[in-house]
């Protein structure tokens, strides 16, 4: 039987925040849920927002600002990682986000590895309060969609989907799947986010992935707690979850989420929803537009 291109499968993974030794424990943890999400069949696998901050414990007193820059020299093995593993599974793969630092400036980015060995990359546009006052964190400038061999594909990560000019600009190049990892120490920050993503789902005519971690780490200075339900939400219509939720995760606990989309029922949407946010918009009175 050939694969349908229009059915894609999706998997989210919610993680643990764990104390981890090294680099090689790491790669441990997160190769057992590549691996399974591949034998699920998955098309995608996205990691949660700064997944692998567990390793910063050990420049905890150094300071919050150099011990994620130290965090940093671990980002481009991580990435190679992350990229020999999705060109071995078959699977494509959201690392979830990592620090990175270029001309001294701090960024927080996440990897799209692509199955046949392309790497591309998404920077977080907004930096946090929090990232900015604690980190010294700067945002990035540029935003795209990628083409994938299982639909188009935007990244936003955590704070950024809270911005629906971001996704109303990825929806107007075609996006199909929005990846949002993301990291809330709170069942506050997590609703801004969880309800977010859900309007960028509604208002934009695309699935969203959400996948965020849970637990705590003692040692890591920032990242003391973390509340997550991991979710896939949908548009709100005819043949569609009438909540716009596809599958979730339960609170708190780590797992990883599979749900199977068709693609074709968003140029369905497109054409014949019951309403039609992005044909009907009065671009005579408004529009949302890239000033770069």
């Amino acid at each position: 039987m050939t694969h349908d291109p229009q059915r894609v499968r999706v998997g989210a993974v919610q993680l643990q925040m764990r104390p981890l030794t090294d680099l090689a424990a790491f790669f441990d943890q997160v190769s057992f849920f590549i691996e399974a999400m591949a034998g699920y069949g998955a098309d995608f696998v996205c990691f949660p927002e700064y997944v692998n901050a567990p390793l910063m414990a050990p420049w905890k007193d150094e300071g919050t600002p150099a011990a994620i820059r130290k965090l940093a020299e671990l980002t481009l093995p991580t990435r190679d990682f992350f990229s020999r593993e999705a060109v071995a599974r078959r699977i494509n793969i959201v690392t979830g986000s990592l620090p990175l630092v270029e001309d001294d400036r701090l960024h927080n980015v996440v990897y799209l590895c692509r199955r046949d060995g392309s790497v591309e990359e998404q920077r977080k546009i907004h930096a946090t309060p929090s990232e900015e006052s604690e980190w010294r964190m700067s945002g990035g400038d540029a935003l795209r969609v990628f083409d994938t061999d299982a639909g188009k594909v935007g990244i936003l990560i955590c704070y950024d989907v809270e911005f629906p000019e971001l996704g109303r600009l990825l929806a107007d190049e075609g996006l199909q799947l929005l990846f949002v990892p993301f990291c809330t120490d709170t069942a506050s920050g997590y609703h801004r986010v969880r309800h977010c993503a859900q309007a960028r789902a509604i208002e934009n005519e695309c699935y969203v992935v959400a996948a965020g971690s849970v637990g705590n780490l003692p040692g890591v200075a920032n990242m003391d707690f973390q509340y997550a339900r991991s979710a896939v939400f949908s548009p709100s219509d005819y043949g569609f979850p009438e909540n716009a939720i596809v599958t979730e995760a339960p609170v708190g606990i780590e797992t990883a989420l599979v749900a199977e989309l068709d693609l074709r029922s968003l140029d369905r949407l497109h054409r014949h929803g019951s309403v039609r946010n992005l044909r009907q918009r009065r671009t005579d009175l408004y529009e949302v537009r890239r000033t770069r």
